[in-house]
């Protein structure tokens, strides 16, 4: 009788053990879902999107429009308009500069009104025209789409070859390929970080600092590293990602758009039921999925209504109209319209939104002229300085000011400080010749009022005025003289013997 061979049982599972699910390949084809985001796999992981070329009159125009934003944050920090560059946040002198306009850190309020005219701006155009600014104009799409994915299609190709090439294992032809396509990303994010930096400190300044040791100008080697290393990474691996969960844009436009608002669709009523080529009662989409193939974020514009991630950047457009053109059918089956206009009714531009919005941002512009307007070249302050508000001795009463006046000119100014209603017999100490202030600089010193106390009358109101050497700007500010009762100094006069 042989004997068997030896058998190693199979141990039963535990009874709660859940299977492990398989975990889905990066480069596996996604179905888009409305009930998840497409860049996140069942399991948690990430799913890479590769999309695909795309061309047409949204993209052609859109990348001219990239382009020339592109051109217009490189070349701002090296025009010069006044004696500056054209936009200067000149964070350590404390001036703002904008098209030779320039705003001292006393003026900063009024760039609240920028903020929030942007803000109100904002709201309008996407009440009317949805998500234009992240499709079009927003940093992220710009740089995104018009530099890194240049570079990413410059050196992998197109979206297939991409796609092949994420999924072969690891080879010296493809190490190489990643190695060129990174260290390019990396150095087009320290040209963006060093461009940022030029418009705080001026592009003359960062190229010394380039050119000195970094533990000259540590702080700033530090800021550059770390911006260029969030930049790379974003850029580089992120992407998409920051539009769908760290922008707030996305979700607040539920609040902002309504059925009226212009946004790109799909004309369900056209397109259903989808059918291949010359399938009997199919409607006009051909399920091709080349809208999906060439979305930035993924998803399937033609799910019904709005999509958080829809960008509204027109590529799914563009790559639906090649197909109908090479089918010979109408185009428009993805187009720009509202909910309503694709459900067939007339889609009504003016509507309480639209309105409330509108009426908000020309109050908002009315104010921001009348704040701007009354915008002068130079600006005064007077304050008391610190200790007792007043001095009283044997002889006078005593107030002492500060007088701070700042020349906001980009040249020296002369300027002659006066003073309206004060009482006979009052010296003045400090300010009694005209004085110069260097271009952009400030001036602060004393400004001494003395009565003698027997001309004293008590507190009184005064008004300091400045005038410029050629009495075109005139600033003025009132403030009080303190001092004691005017009775009550004079008993305790004449309780001393002191005549007056």
């Amino acid at each position: 009788m042989s004997a068997e061979p030896n058998k190693t049982p199979t141990p039963a599972p535990a009874p709660f053990a859940r299977p492990t699910p398989p975990k889905p390949a990066a480069t596996a084809r996604h179905a888009p879902s409305r009930d998840a985001v497409t860049t996140i796999n069942d399991d948690g992981s990430r799913y890479f999107l590769y999309p695909a070329d795309v061309h047409g009159w949204f993209t052609r125009w859109r990348r001219h429009l990239g382009l020339l934003l592109v051109g217009i944050y490189l070349l701002l920090p090296w025009i010069p308009v006044g004696g500056y560059p054209a936009v200067f946040l000149d964070l350590a002198e404390r001036r703002f500069h904008f098209f030779g306009y320039t705003l001292a850190a006393q003026d900063a309020w009024l760039l609240f009104f920028g903020l929030t005219g942007m803000g109100f701006g904002l709201f309008f155009l996407t009440a009317l025209f949805g998500r234009v600014w992240c499709g079009y104009a927003c940093p992220q799409t710009v740089f995104l789409d018009h530099i890194y994915r240049r570079i990413e299609r410059m050196i992998e190709g197109d979206a297939p070859s991409r796609r092949q090439l994420a999924a072969a294992p690891m080879s010296g032809r493809q190490l190489a390929r990643r190695a060129l396509k990174h260290a390019l990303y990396l150095l087009t994010s320290l040209v963006i970080t060093h461009l940022f930096l030029a418009y705080f400190v001026s592009w003359p300044e960062v190229w010394h600092w380039m050119s000195s040791a970094p533990r000259e100008h540590w702080a700033a080697f530090v800021f550059m590293a770390i911006a260029t290393g969030i930049l790379y990474f974003n850029f580089a691996w992120f992407r998409e990602q920051l539009c769908i969960v760290i922008c707030p844009y996305g979700r607040m436009q539920s609040a902002l758009t309504d059925d009226n608002t212009l946004t790109v669709g799909y004309d369900a009523r056209r397109g259903e039921p989808r059918g291949k080529v010359g399938t009997p009662d199919a409607g006009a989409c051909v399920d091709c999925n080349r809208c999906v193939q060439v979305c930035p974020t993924g998803i399937d514009i033609r799910h019904a209504s709005l999509q958080l991630e829809c960008i509204g950047c027109a590529a799914c457009i563009d790559a639906c109209d090649e197909v109908m053109k090479k089918l010979k059918r109408p185009t428009g089956l993805i187009r720009y319209d509202s909910l309503t206009g694709l459900s067939g009714a007339k889609t009504r531009w003016v509507r309480p939104r639209t309105i409330v919005y509108g009426i908000l941002l020309a109050i908002g512009i009315v104010v921001a002229a009348f704040a701007f307007s009354g915008l002068k070249p130079a600006s005064m302050i007077v304050f008391r300085m610190t200790g007792a508000a007043y001095f009283v001795d044997r002889d006078d009463v005593r107030n002492q000011f500060l007088l701070r006046i700042v020349n906001k000119r980009n040249e020296p100014t002369t300027f002659t400080v006066a003073l309206d209603g004060v009482p006979d017999g009052i010296k003045q100490s400090g300010f009694t010749a005209p004085v110069t202030v260097a271009p952009l600089g400030e001036l602060v010193s004393p400004l001494v009022l003395i009565s003698e106390r027997k001309h004293y009358s008590g507190p009184f109101k005064f008004t300091v005025r400045v005038e410029d050497g050629q009495k075109t700007l005139v600033l003025a500010r009132t403030i009080e003289f303190l001092g004691p009762d005017a009775r009550l100094l004079e008993e305790e006069d004449r309780e001393k013997g002191i005549k007056r």
